[in-house]
């Protein structure tokens, strides 16, 4: 299968896109990649929405969405329209549509874009799977065709844009019966649409492929992107974006895992970060996530092209085979490392920032979900005993001063494991980058089944250079585990976020590397407390970037949607009420939903589902199957309790005292 879905996997460049004009601010082609939104009003609210427009605009937004579920909606949009003109105001506008195919036809005619749903739109979603024979399943595409053509007839009269914008969570039953819940699903429902456009000579299109899950999300886009190519369609923009990402921290690493990976290779015109706050607080994550791109190709150094076929398949996920050493590699879930080597001192309370908390009453540690498996101490070997399940890791040279430890396991310099005639008997780690892995090393490393290595690099295009090392490693049959080192300058926390989830998710998603590290030498020197706090951060932002790329979870995941007009309660204060009941509940996966549209299809991915479906009501959900229609929303996290307790997934709450006070 040509595996080709990107203009280089070494050089930065961006896919070249069909421009398509929306109002004064055109997509793709030259144009710089743009920042949009969706409001959160309800849509009836003519002056409501245009404030929370301006707001939208002044934060950085180039185009504003809005929902129109229904013809009133729609025919709405022409008053906010005009009053946001009237302030000055030129932002293209773009309407949401789902179900209601008169709805789209109506703002068509009044907005600079439109958005549909193929999964929804003149489609089935009932969760029935149906078998389809070639001739109904042909008779239910023309059907949905001619539904749609008058939308296409509609935007192409009146020069609007529209996006077909597939959801992983909202395929349609007659997708799923053939294609499965996959990305060629996600692929093909936007195809259908697409071809139709294509005979009727309409190209003003977007296209998105958007998941909550980033694996899937990430493939989806790729392999969009090599069908638009092999069936010689036109290389229309995308639109990027992971729906349900959530909240604060957890929503900007997911958006990064998925976005940033795509941006990586050049993929993508506009990006939306769907967070569960207010639209004004995407914008700013989005031109973070997009300015890094601004100028990576002047700054990159050159990457060695990868000779011959790629050893991996984009479009699927498969682990790079490696053996086990020590707990790395094989069937282990990817580890965690947290660098102590700049802490001028140690002391047990410490380690809290490892996620090991102590207890001076009790004189023992205890571990916490977000426990990491190993410190570096560089050249100051950790003082005390470790508590049980952490290892340490010490330069080779302090390793051999110390007395060669069996708790200790050495890293050398690609130099010093050259020479080294002194290993430690299970576990040794070797620093290596892309120019160290010569034939030498590789043979060397080939031969040793107690090496690890610890792969970086310091060139600004990072994560196509640890790609194309790994590439390496798999090419000449080196199957050691490996840790992927990422370090930073100062940054703000957010960007550190940002970056680190897409350096390192995105060789998660292609299932490269067995750990992470986030090293500090590039830090400015601080005090001690404030040492301690970057660390415990980057300790976060390691488990945080590993549970995104599902590869490791260790914490509850919220897939919670960012709130539209359509939404039926607060959305965050409702998702922080229910964070705080259960976010004890490590690996279990809760979707909450503002609305039907949002609901069980969008969380696809979640075991339980809390879904708004009319005022003060709430629909619970076991995967996909509701379980309670109609529960009043005072009631219902309760209920939402109750029902995972019957499925045996619930444990309480440990009440347990700070240890340290901290």
């Amino acid at each position: 299968m040509n595996k080709t879905y990107c203009p280089s996997l070494t050089e930065y460049k961006r896919r070249l896109s069909r421009e398509v004009k929306i109002g004064d601010v055109p997509m793709g082609g030259l144009n710089p990649i743009r920042v949009q939104s969706m409001t959160t009003v309800d849509t009836m609210d003519t002056l409501g929405s245009v404030e929370q427009t301006l707001r939208m605009v002044e934060a950085g937004c180039e185009y504003v969405r809005i929902t129109a579920p229904s013809v009133k909606e729609a025919q709405n949009l022409l008053e906010i329209k005009k009053e946001l003109r009237k302030r000055g105001c030129t932002v293209p506008l773009i309407a949401d549509i789902h179900f209601t195919p008169n709805a789209a036809e109506l703002a068509a005619r009044i907005v600079e874009k439109v958005r549909v749903n193929p999964g929804n739109y003149a489609d089935k979603k009932k969760f029935d799977f149906i078998e389809y024979t070639d001739a109904t399943y042909q008779a239910e595409v023309e059907r949905i065709r001619d539904r749609f053509r008058p939308l296409v007839q509609i935007c192409k009269q009146y020069g609007t844009a529209m996006r077909i914008g597939t959801n992983h969570g909202s395929l349609s039953d007659r997708i799923l019966s053939r294609y499965g819940d996959t990305p060629l699903g996600m692929v093909e429902s936007a195809l259908e649409f697409l071809r139709l456009c294509e005979e009727e000579k309409y190209y003003d299109v977007v296209l998105s492929m958007k998941a909550s899950n980033t694996q899937v999300m990430v493939q989806a886009y790729r392999l969009l992107v090599q069908k638009l190519d092999e069936e010689g369609l036109q290389p229309y923009p995308l639109h990027l974006g992971v729906t349900e990402a959530g909240e604060a921290e957890d929503g900007r690493i997911k958006s990064a895992v998925g976005i940033g990976t795509l941006l990586e290779d050049g993929i993508g015109d506009t990006v939306r970060v769907s967070l569960t706050e207010a639209p004004e607080a995407e914008a700013p994550v989005a031109k973070m996530l997009i300015d890094r791109y601004t100028h990576r190709a002047q700054q990159a150094k050159p990457i060695a092209p990868v000779v011959g076929e790629v050893p991996i398949d984009p479009f699927q996920y498969f682990r790079r085979y490696t053996r086990e050493t020590g707990n790395l590699g094989g069937q282990n879930v990817p580890r965690v490392i947290v660098d102590l080597s700049r802490l001028p001192s140690l002391e047990y309370a410490d380690l809290r920032c490892a996620g090991h908390l102590y207890s001076a009453f009790l004189d023992k540690f205890q571990m916490n979900d977000l426990g990491a498996d190993y410190v570096y101490s560089g050249q100051r070997p950790v003082p005390f005993m470790l508590p049980n399940g952490l290892k340490e890791i010490v330069d080779f040279t302090a390793w051999l001063d110390g007395g060669q430890r069996a708790e200790h396991f050495p890293v050398y310099t690609p130099a010093e494991y050259a020479v080294a005639g002194e290993r430690h008997a299970a576990l040794n780690f070797v620093f290596h980058n892309l120019a160290s892995l010569t034939s030498a090393a590789l043979d060397q490393l080939r031969a040793d089944s107690t090496a690890v290595v610890i792969l970086h690099t310091d060139n600004a295009h990072a994560m196509p250079e640890l790609r194309r090392a790994f590439f390496e490693l798999i090419n000449a049959g080196v199957t050691c585990p490996v840790i992927i080192n990422r370090q930073y300058p100062e940054l703000t926390a957010e960007q550190t976020q940002l970056y680190a989830a897409t350096d390192v998710g995105g060789l998660l998603l292609d299932g490269l590397g067995d750990g992470v590290v986030l090293s500090t030498e590039l830090l400015p020197e601080r005090p001690k407390d404030e040492w301690l706090q970057t660390l415990d951060q980057l300790n976060q932002l390691s488990f945080g970037t590993l549970q995104a790329a599902r590869t490791r979870m260790s914490k509850t995941e919220y897939i919670s949607c960012p709130s539209c007009g359509r939404t039926l309660f607060d959305l965050q204060e409702t998702t922080a009420m229910i964070r705080k009941r259960t976010d004890h509940l490590k690996g279990v996966k809760i979707g909450i939903m503002g609305c039907i549209v949002n609901g069980p299809g969008e969380m696809a991915d979640a075991d339980y589902g809390y879904v708004g479906v009319g005022k003060g009501k709430i629909a619970l959900y076991r995967g996909q199957d509701v379980i309670k229609k109609s529960v009043p929303e005072a009631q219902a996290v309760d209920e939402l309790i109750e029902l995972m307790r019957e499925d045996g997934r619930w444990v309480e709450k440990e009440l347990v005292e700070d240890p340290v006070g901290a």
